[in-house]
């Protein structure tokens, strides 16, 4: 069939009819009967009601899109390491134990201009702050190791990233100048080499950092023993409990003189109360299930922190938040590596033996410090993913050539010779002595590339494998006897003996810092 064509001046034409709406009226201008269907119409409370939510959820996710960017934008980041390899296979940041370097930069660019100049940070800037926050896998405790300034370490080759220029291995320097020419990643390799961990992220803040977390939490209440002043960090301060933020919250953590006995000592248990009294705001405000003030927080932290590859998200930062909004503060334990003057020079410090070596030890073993008679901590999904990675076997050694030494602390002099003789009877003929100080333990403790050494000598002499420890600063293998070795083979202990008053406090104590006698105010 032929249809009719259109002749309408307007050369607009009516709408197509099927043939069976056509039957049912004779005026072809009329449209389809009303009986086969009107059309209806939306009522108008609905289309509000959808109109409404189609813009809540275009907001939502604006509003999310744009934090995300933002947040993202804010972002530095940094290689985990200058050259080491690791051993053990990524966390997972949801389950796994993780460990997180935290440094405070000195670099003066930027923001933080007005508290010197370049001069004062040469390169990457120096440490005034490090920190080791180790979190288990259950998320039921944190233990945070601080790094005094002055402690003497020997940082290993470092490679700058950027520039890929090599630093050699360096003796001996302080902890804080890791960082300095190669990068944060050189501090990160630093640390692993002193305490025999594998660090799994790192988070760098500057001067600027503290201000504007301290402002976005409402200020942070600390205590002080006394009236004080400290004119180089200009912090003044009344007898008793005051709540600092920006500038002076800044000065709190920053001071070296205020406390204690005006050292690096004194600084680090301050930043530690600082700390404990900040945690105890952020959960008892409910800030970590508040969005708003979630966000506020994260927009100053992220605008002034430098982080490693793998943390550098906005969703890995939220879900390592979230790992510690529900974390008893009682089980939030700070601790500050055992440490002695140096040797070598009196203003700086080395670590205290066997402390420090029974300190990492804990660690590595994942003790709870606040109870190290408790059973470690831990999942089964997480053994499995850090498995290490085996490695080559050792080359043999000449015994002839080992550097051993044997520190009496058994209270028994004679001791010292009759073990001395066994050793040397074992084929080890580089044998010395060293004074000691008294100690209930045996252990063997030995320094780079002499973990295999130092298992032969402890087999040697029946010390267990558990008492055989890394140790920074001893060259060599170094035998150190307690008095469970006055006489015959030493008692191996069943779980890592730890100095009674190792941590400094947890989240949970209030705590009065010490003012500095010399800078007491009246």
């Amino acid at each position: 069939m032929v249809r009719p064509r259109d002749n309408r001046a307007d050369g607009s034409a009516p709408p197509v009819r099927s043939a069976a709406a056509a039957r049912h009226t004779a005026d072809p201008a009329v449209g389809p009967a009303r009986h086969l269907g009107a059309v209806r119409r939306t009522p108008t409370w609905l289309k509000v009601t959808t109109g409404v939510i189609a813009v809540l959820l275009v907001g939502v996710i604006a509003f999310g899109a744009y934090w995300a960017i933002r947040l993202q934008g804010n972002l530095t980041k940094a290689p985990l390491s200058a050259g080491s390899i690791k051993s053990e296979n990524a966390v997972n940041d949801s389950t796994d134990r993780m460990q997180i370097l935290i440094l405070g930069s000195d670099t003066r660019d930027g923001k933080n201009s007005e508290y010197g100049t370049s001069d004062d940070a040469t390169g990457y800037g120096h440490s005034d702050v490090m920190m080791l926050m180790d979190i288990s896998a259950d998320n039921k405790r944190v233990n945070v190791i601080s790094f005094p300034r002055d402690l003497l370490v020997d940082i290993p080759k470092c490679k700058d990233p950027k520039t890929n220029r090599e630093y050699p291995a360096q003796t001996g320097v302080m902890i804080n100048s890791a960082m300095s020419e190669a990068g944060i990643g050189c501090a990160v390799d630093t640390v692993n080499k002193l305490t025999g961990l594998e660090i799994d992220h790192f988070m760098m803040a500057d001067f600027n950092a503290v201000k504007e977390l301290s402002n976005a939490v409402g200020g942070v209440q600390v205590c002080v023993s006394d009236a004080v002043y400290d004119p180089d960090s200009k912090l003044r301060l009344p007898k008793g409990t005051s709540t600092v933020q920006g500038e002076q919250a800044l000065s709190f953590v920053r001071t070296r003189h205020a406390f204690g006995d005006g050292g690096d000592l004194g600084r680090i248990k301050a930043q530690q109360g600082f700390l404990s009294s900040l945690t105890r705001k952020i959960k008892d405000d409910g800030t970590l299930t508040n969005p708003a003030r979630m966000l506020g927080i994260a927009d100053a932290i992220t605008k002034n922190l430098t982080i490693d590859d793998g943390l550098a998200s906005v969703p890995t930062l939220l879900t390592v938040a979230n790992r510690l909004k529900d974390i008893d503060v009682k089980k939030v334990a700070f601790v500050a590596a055992p440490t002695v003057p140096a040797v070598s020079d009196i203003n700086r410090l080395q670590l205290a033996e066997p402390a420090a070596s029974q300190l990492f030890d804990a660690m590595r073993k994942n003790v709870d410090l606040t109870d190290p008679t408790a059973t470690p901590s831990g999942s089964p999904a997480a053994s499995a993913t850090r498995t290490p990675t085996p490695s080559a076997p050792a080359p043999a050694y000449d015994k002839t050539l080992q550097p051993v030494t044997v520190a009496n602390g058994s209270g028994v002099p004679a001791r010292t010779q009759a073990i001395m003789q066994a050793i040397k009877g074992a084929g080890f003929t580089q044998v010395g002595q060293l004074t000691a100080q008294p100690v209930a333990k045996t252990a063997v403790y030995y320094g780079a590339d002499y973990a295999d050494v130092a298992a032969d000598v402890a087999a040697v002499l029946g010390v267990a494998p558990g008492q055989v420890l890394p140790a920074a600063g001893v060259a060599g293998v170094q035998v150190y006897l307690g008095s469970d070795f006055a006489n015959g083979t030493p008692t191996a202990a069943p779980t890592p003996q730890l100095p009674s008053d190792i941590v400094n406090q947890t989240a949970g104590d209030t705590v009065c810092q010490q003012a500095n006698p010399a800078l007491i105010t009246r």
